[in-house]
């Protein structure tokens, strides 16, 4: 999202979904056929317009429902005050059934840390956290990806990614695109990037990740809803094109828990 915010409600476990891709079909979960992804900004478990409210349960029902076999966090605490002191990684990978996970720091806030992190179902490995580059403003937030390698049980691999681009400096946001460019155009298996890219459909930095990833969605549906501006600004993207196949993008319209709105793809995996 594209700044922080202070408040929290209590969340709607009713899911009204915008739908956009090709058919219904869901994939095969977890095997070599196909895979649920999704991304979600949390927005610290603070709910908009409740300031000082942390509800964790609440973002960790709408996480549960959405059945992902992986999922892509952004706007994480762990140990802050402003979250009363909870490990909102551990906790929500608990509540919402997640055998493993990972955080990754993006910087020290509050007397704890404050990053993104990567929810899975099936085992990580070779988990890594990449400083993101920036244009050298002192002001900005540090930026990250974190990567992890997820086993799926019939045998087949590949690169997981959550991200949180820069809001405000265009120029840092081009450079931190090129970098996670660099870095899946260097991975031997498919990676699959989810996060908030805080650009629109038509931004130069979505131009740039359109040259190595593919997007689950064209003229996607809004992702956000912050002081009156709206559109996507969160998506789900794969490298290389041939190896996989979009079935399903949707956006979860649930306004209560976070800002930010989840987004959900199905994906099926192309035989070599």
């Amino acid at each position: 999202m594209k700044k922080l915010l202070y408040g929290l409600i209590a969340a709607s476990a009713l899911l009204f979904v915008v739908s956009c891709g090709t058919g219904n079909r869901q994939p095969a979960a977890g095997d070599n056929h196909g895979i649920r992804v999704m991304t979600y900004n949390i927005h610290h478990c603070n709910p908009p317009e409740r300031e000082g409210v942390i509800d964790a349960d609440a973002i960790a029902a709408v996480i549960a429902a959405a059945g992902a076999d992986v999922v892509a966090l952004q706007e994480v605490d762990v140990n802050t005050g402003r979250s009363g002191g909870i490990d909102q990684a551990a906790l929500l990978a608990e509540k919402a059934g997640y055998s493993d996970y990972y955080f990754g720091k993006a910087m020290d806030y509050d007397g704890g840390q404050y990053g993104i992190m990567i929810l899975s179902k099936y085992p990580l490995s070779e988990t890594t956290t990449h400083r993101l580059p920036m244009a050298g403003s002192e002001i900005e937030e540090p930026r990250v990806l974190t990567a992890a390698t997820v086993s799926l049980p019939g045998g087949k691999t590949f690169r997981f990614g959550s991200v949180h681009l820069e809001a405000y400096n265009d120029e840092s946001r081009l450079l931190q695109a090129n970098e996670i460019c660099r870095i899946a155009a260097e991975t031997e298996v498919p990676f699959i990037l989810a996060g908030d890219l805080n650009a629109y459909e038509g931004d130069e930095v979505i131009r740039i990740f359109d040259e190595v990833f593919t997007r689950t969605c064209r003229d996607c549906p809004p992702t956000f809803d912050e002081e009156g501006e709206t559109g996507a600004i969160d998506f789900i993207l794969f490298h290389p094109a041939g190896a996989l196949k979009v079935l399903k993008h949707k956006v979860i319209q649930n306004r209560e828990a976070s800002d930010h709105m989840p987004v959900i793809a199905d994906l099926e995996w192309v035989e070599d």
